[in-house]
């Protein structure tokens, strides 16, 4: 797979500072990003359904790709392009046989036998972090970018940055071989969260001039 668009926004209202996450999903539409993941890990699920639903049918009128994190059933009861689970989450495996055909599957890794593994499991893409310090999620496993370097020459699949990436390191990653950033808190926390993903793919495509164009 290749990703529309080299950002990649999780929509967390833990993360909004007290902005509704379709005014949040409009933001980061309108600067220019067209991959996004719902994580909503204590929200009841009668409450979220019809906000997921919500994001999706306005994510798909944008021609945007929208990940579910963590809950299966939501991605397939949503028909949502695809599911995110991490290495406490539903096993890669398991997911990967749940998921409709033509749905992507994301995996969060933290070393290269997670990575080995989620790539066995059938993931389409694989997340890597955390690149740097992060309050966004407690516990977290600090690897760098030198990990993604480690993984790059043997993973064939995109791999996703993840973890305490800003507008100032994020060329960093994108150095590494990261193919995306994922950002939580410095897109939905910023002060204009549009203009804060509208500099982030600037300062990417600033940093990484493929072959291709990208």
């Amino acid at each position: 797979m290749k990703f529309p668009t080299p950002l990649y926004v999780i929509l967390d209202s833990a993360a909004a500072r007290g902005r509704e996450l379709p005014a949040l999903l409009e933001a980061v539409l309108a600067g220019g990003c067209r991959v996004v993941q719902l994580r909503e890990k204590t929200v009841p699920m009668a409450e979220l359904y019809p906000l997921a639903r919500r994001l999706r049918e306005r994510c798909r009128q944008a021609a945007a790709l929208f990940i579910v994190n963590d809950r299966a059933d939501l991605a397939l009861a949503l028909e949502a392009d695809g599911l995110h689970v991490g290495q406490d989450d539903l096993p890669a495996a398991a997911a990967r046989r749940l998921l409709r055909p033509g749905m992507i599957l994301g995996v969060s890794t933290h070393d290269e036998p997670q990575a080995r593994q989620a790539l066995e499991d059938g993931a389409d893409y694989i997340a890597v972090g955390s690149m740097f310090p992060t309050g966004t999620k407690a516990g977290f496993q600090l690897v760098g970018p030198d990990l993604l370097r480690e993984l790059r020459p043997a993973i064939p699949v995109p791999l996703v940055a993840i973890g305490g990436i800003t507008e100032a390191n994020v060329g960093e990653v994108v150095a590494a071989g990261a193919d995306a950033a994922a950002v939580i808190s410095a897109v939905c926390g910023a002060p204009d969260p549009g203009q804060a993903t509208a500099r982030f793919l600037e300062a990417i495509h600033g940093r990484h001039r493929a072959p291709d164009g990208r």
